[in-house]
């Protein structure tokens, strides 16, 4: 029997693979039936386990990092269509990844924790490719750990993504708005309407499925974001690597590190990526190739996955 949405509401232990032919149908996939994928643990030296979604059986050719308040999901879509074996990576404080007590899930950190689990698969990687929160963690990957990732595609982020003098509209910041919101709901419905609403460049069933995979209904009953972006931190000190870490901006020096081949790829209708912001990466970074993806919004793997995934194979794959 086709698994549906409303099928995976009843009990927690729901099979997170068998929505797959939804996400293949609203991008006009094949669907022979579900690809080899699974969840796993794996641990690196000195940090708790990451939780991947590993797809295929050989060691990943694309390791895929999302962004805050998302988890390895986001790249479903994505991961379907490339059909090649990839790792998606659910960072720690998100998904089912571990919690850090201080609940600093910067990029500093993130970069540390991914690193750990790359080592023994290095070789394969072609590219890591990192989206908002994932691409500012990216930035730092490739600056310090450039014999992980061969290739670096960074995804609608910048360092002066969280810069406080840009005020967006919560339309503008979409889905990321949620992250400073309502930390309770008391239904599935009332959580998934909410990010339909702020989704205006994709399928309302593709949001609601991704709401699923993000959501976890708790003994009270209500519905809850499955990240631990609420709560106290510890923001006494200064530096962005262990108190403010929101502050990316220290990155910059990271991007003019970057000696790696690198494509920064920009959602065309994305408000968070600005044009001075482009002009810097390219300063520092002149060898760095520029993409912008018309329709897509700062969830360009979600917006427009198809056009993403061409320019994943011409930049990862095509002729080197």
């Amino acid at each position: 029997m086709t698994l549906k949405l409303e099928d995976t509401l009843v009990d927690e232990d729901y099979d997170e693979f068998g929505l797959l032919h939804e996400n293949a149908e609203e991008i006009g996939l094949p669907w022979p039936g579900r690809p080899k994928v699974e969840r796993r643990e794996i641990r690196g030296a000195a940090h708790e386990p990451l939780s991947v979604i590993v797809w295929g059986e050989a060691d990943p050719e694309i390791v895929f990092l999302h962004g805050g308040g998302q988890n390895a999901h986001t790249w479903d879509y994505v991961a379907l269509a490339l059909g090649r074996p990839v790792w998606a990576v659910d960072l720690p404080g998100h998904g089912r990844s571990y919690r850090r007590p201080d609940r600093n899930y910067g990029p500093w950190m993130n970069a540390e924790a991914v690193a750990g689990i790359l080592g023994d698969v290095a070789g394969s990687v072609r590219a890591v490719v990192g989206m908002s929160l994932g691409g500012a963690t990216t930035i730092r990957l490739a600056a310090t750990r450039p014999e992980l990732c061969h290739r670096a595609v960074i995804v609608d982020v910048t360092p002066q993504v969280n810069d406080p003098t840009r005020e967006l509209t919560t339309m503008e910041r979409g889905t990321v708005s949620l992250i400073g919101g309502a930390p309770a709901y008391d239904s599935f419905e009332e959580m998934a309407d909410t990010a339909v609403a702020l989704s205006p460049y994709r399928a309302a069933s593709g949001v609601r499925r991704g709401v699923r995979h993000n959501a976890v209904r708790h003994a009270d009953g209500k519905w809850r974001w499955r990240y631990d972006l609420f709560g106290p931190r510890d923001e006494r000190s200064d530096d962005p690597q262990r108190g403010k870490w929101a502050d990316f901006t220290s990155l910059w020096e990271d991007v003019s590190r970057i000696g790696i081949p690198t494509m920064f790829v920009r959602g065309g209708l994305s408000k968070f990526v600005w044009d001075a912001d482009v002009a810097e990466m390219q300063r520092r970074l002149p060898s760095m190739r520029l993409e912008v993806v018309g329709g897509a919004g700062h969830a360009v793997q979600s917006d427009q996955p198809l056009a993403l995934v061409a320019l994943l194979e011409d930049f990862a794959f095509g002729g080197s």
